[in-house]
């Protein structure tokens, strides 16, 4: 495209920013965000959302948090990447700071906001701040749970240790849970030791999904477990 003259606008560049967070690409993602502001669409919101979530999934917080800082205005995207970001490099104190910010710039949290805040949290092993982010996200926000958050929660208290609480997560469910709930408790049960539990719901999986051909795997990993 340089080769022929063609100047990039600011969807070039998403996509550009894009494919470099898909690879992991932290030095061409650099290079990109060079000719960004050469080019004058680093003040464009959806493109610093873009940079903010490339820099985090190359693992770079800093960066991303200096293009955030320096974006004009943020919305609720904007948010989300960042405490995304938070969220898959196990920085959850800062995603709930991050959270209480974005609170008093009065931006109307969505689901997938709670989602980031969630994963923050099981990553960081902050059990009682997801229970109140989970508690809030319905009665102060009227946000109805998805199978993302319920799988969230499952996680966060398996991995805590609080088995019977995350089975009971499950059950609360207002439909059935799908394969992701089920093999976080069962990743739970493995590394607490809790082989009956971990049967049953090894069990449950495989009814779920008899079609799918992760059971063959499912039936490897519980094995391995239990040795």
């Amino acid at each position: 495209m340089q080769w022929e003259g063609v100047q990039p606008d600011s969807v070039t560049f998403v996509g550009v920013v894009s494919a470099c967070a898909s690879l992991v690409a932290l030095e061409e993602g650099r290079c990109a965000h060079q000719q960004i502001i050469q080019s004058g669409w680093d003040s464009a919101v959806f493109v610093g959302n873009c940079l903010v979530d490339m820099y985090a999934k190359c693992g770079s917080m800093e960066d991303a948090k200096r293009v955030f800082d320096k974006m004009p205005l943020w919305d609720v995207v904007s948010w989300n990447s960042i405490l995304g970001g938070f969220a898959m490099n196990g920085h959850g104190k800062e995603a709930l700071t991050y959270f209480e910010q974005m609170c008093e710039e009065g931006v109307q949290p969505d689901d997938i906001t709670f989602v980031c805040l969630l994963s923050a949290c099981r990553h960081s092993g902050l059990v009682h701040e997801g229970l109140c982010f989970y508690a809030s996200m319905k009665e102060v926000y009227m946000i109805s749970p998805t199978e993302e958050h319920y799988t969230c929660m499952v996680d966060l208290l398996g991995r805590a240790g609080h088995l019977q609480e995350a089975k009971n997560m499950i059950k609360s469910m207002p439909c059935k849970p799908h394969f992701a709930t089920c093999t976080a408790l069962l990743g739970a049960c493995r590394i607490h030791g809790n082989v009956e539990m971990g049967e049953r719901v090894a069990k449950q999986v495989i009814e779920l999904e008899s079609e799918n051909a992760a059971n063959k795997h499912l039936c490897c990993f519980w094995q391995q477990a239990s040795l």
